[in-house]
């Protein structure tokens, strides 16, 4: 059984960064696409980057584009955020979670993620 967690969340002042770690465990681990999603409170979840394990393509929503990185190791099985120049609305707890799919598309839909963490929050101060 597969099983994700998080890591890296806190609070930091706007214009700042964060790094956010998920380490996978309880399988090999092929061409999946592990993909970091966050929630504010009141809101849909909502899709903030993928990357597909072995081919390191990558996919970001538009409002984090240029600001934040995704990347893993495949030696750590870890994939993260790199999240820079947040800002206040980035506030929100964020999840990463595996598509067990081996196509070539990343999905931004979170249904088409099977397992998921369990969040780490990060709150961004103005």
């Amino acid at each position: 059984q597969v099983q994700l967690v998080e890591s890296g969340g806190g609070l930091v002042q706007a214009g700042g960064s964060l790094r956010l770690s998920c380490a996978a465990s309880g399988r090999t681990f092929s061409n999946y696409a592990m993909g970091w999603f966050r929630q504010a409170p009141g809101k849909e979840r909502e899709f903030v980057s993928a990357i597909k394990w072995n081919a390191g393509f990558t996919r970001y929503a538009d409002s984090v584009k240029g600001r934040f990185t995704i990347s893993r190791d495949n030696a750590k099985n870890t994939v993260y955020l790199q999240m820079n120049s947040l800002k206040p609305e980035d506030t929100a707890v964020y999840y990463c979670a595996l598509d067990l799919s081996t196509g070539s598309a990343i999905y931004n839909t979170p249904g088409m993620y099977a397992v998921w963490g369990q969040g780490t929050q990060v709150t961004v101060s103005s």
